[in-house]
């Protein structure tokens, strides 16, 4: 993936994001995409995956040592062997004098080496593509990461204009069940029904409230959810979805292409990853060779037959040298090594590959499950008309029934409920088409058309 492609949603919903009185759906996924923490963190990430290539061209430039030294020390020195691995006796350069005594001496040093790869068998342009390959995979992350947030965005924004539907019906059954209470009321007081017919219609107005409730304390936790998102506080969020309350067009299924869902582009990044990383352990075991260049000088307060100089000798370098080479290195006895860190890495790249197979998989079998989930709901839509209708005759029906003497409370409680749950049912029906639609949506990896249309 290249990276301006990592940053398709940022081009697309860019920039600070107003946060009006009423949000709109495409307000409310702009929002969460430039405040959600998580995009920001996967931001930061490709900051840092481009810092590592930086850091990999690095190995392309020569490397300059500096040093410069002071010393003041005895200057007793014997033949014999030290192993090179040890830091703890420093080294000692001249003749044997044959003499130990505690006389010291200053001594100076300052010395330049530059060394530089001239040629490498292709190892750091491995590393440099490895690196690149981290900050695809770094782009791709994000994607997937905007896309996720605004799909879940979405969700919430239509969990939250479900619950308002939901406590719009239970305010007008209230509302009928209160209607309802004082006309049996009136009824009971004029002695031309019982009492328990007042009792009862006061149990079933209290039942209607406390469903009113239910669906208030929905419509609240549905309310924070948003605002987690959009950052916004839940009681300054008011909902602007005129177009949520309409049936979406006839249309057929967004299609499926695993190559360009946000899922699978991550994974074969994670896998192209996996390969560089393989490639550049392919190009480690070979010679090493470095062009170097030294230039140094030394002074010494001590001379050759033991005498010391005395006075400020020494503490100025003195005599000077160069050097010019070619060093080789190889670790001859790194090959068992090499080819395990090889093994390791070809098992990854090949689990990494059937992960993506996997994800491929999962992904079709959502879309089918999504498409599946979007027919049944545009048929519950279209049969849910139906049910209102007939929910609205039977409890005009059974209240002129009950009025005239020739039903009783039962059967209009009934009818009310029934109402009551025939409107929910009817607005939740033309929300579930939405939804059927983001699922949709989601499954094939892009909701910008689906917020293009919900969001007017």
């Amino acid at each position: 993936m290249r990276h301006g492609a990592a940053r398709m949603w940022v081009a697309i919903w860019a920039g600070a994001v107003p946060l009006p009185a009423q949000l709109t759906l495409t307000q409310a996924v702009e929002s969460a995409l430039h405040n959600y923490p998580a995009v920001r963190v996967s931001q930061e990430q490709i900051n840092a995956a481009a810092a590592g290539i930086r850091l990999a061209r690095t190995a392309y430039l020569p490397r300059v040592d500096a040093v410069a030294q002071v010393n003041r020390a005895t200057r007793n020195n014997v033949f014999g062997l030290l192993l090179p691995t040890q830091g703890v006796i420093p080294s000692m350069s001249g003749p044997v004098i044959g003499s130990n005594n505690f006389g010291t001496a200053w001594g100076s040093a300052i010395g330049t080496l530059v060394s530089w790869e001239p040629f490498d068998f292709g190892l750091r342009r491995a590393n440099v593509d490895s690196a690149a390959a981290a900050r695809a995979q770094s782009e791709a992350a994000l994607v997937r990461t905007q896309f996720e947030v605004a799909a879940a965005t979405a969700d919430a924004y239509l969990t939250l204009a479900a619950a308002q539907e939901t406590v719009r019906a239970a305010q007008a059954g209230v509302e009928r069940s209160e209607t309802v209470a004082r006309t049996i009321s009136a009824l009971v007081k004029a002695e031309l029904r019982p009492g328990a017919d007042g009792s009862r219609a006061e149990a079933e107005l209290a039942a209607a409230r406390t469903q009113l409730i239910q669906a208030e304390q929905a419509a609240e936790v549905a309310r924070a959810t948003v605002s987690q998102f959009v950052g916004m506080e839940p009681s300054k969020i008011t909902l602007a979805a005129p177009r949520l309350a309409e049936l979406p067009t006839d249309q057929n299924a967004a299609p499926l292409d695993i190559a360009v869902h946000p899922a699978a582009r991550e994974q074969n990044a994670v896998v192209a990853q996996a390969q560089a990383q393989l490639k550049a352990l392919e190009r480690s075991y070979f010679p090493r060779f470095y062009l170097q260049g030294a230039a140094y000088a030394r002074g010494t307060g001590a001379e050759t037959d033991g005498r010391l100089l005395g006075g400020l000798n020494g503490l100025a370098p003195s005599v000077q040298d160069y050097a010019l080479g070619v060093t080789v290195s190889f670790p001859v006895t790194d090959l068992p090594a090499v080819e395990a860190r090889e093994a390791a890495q070809s098992a990854t790249v090949r689990a990494q590959a059937a992960r993506a197979q996997q994800i491929a998989t999962d992904l079709r079998a959502q879309w089918h499950a999504a498409v599946a989930t979007l027919q049944g709901a545009r048929r519950i839509a279209a049969n849910t008309p139906v049910q209102v209708s007939a929910a609205h005759a039977a409890a005009e029906q059974a209240t002129a029934r009950y009025r005239s003497g020739l039903g009783n409370i039962d059967e209009v409680a009934e009818a009310q409920r029934l109402l009551t749950q025939a409107e929910i049912d009817d607005a939740l029906a033309r929300l579930g088409v939405w939804r059927g639609l983001l699922v949709v949506a989601t499954a094939a990896g892009d909701i910008r058309p689906f917020v293009a249309e919900a969001g007017q």
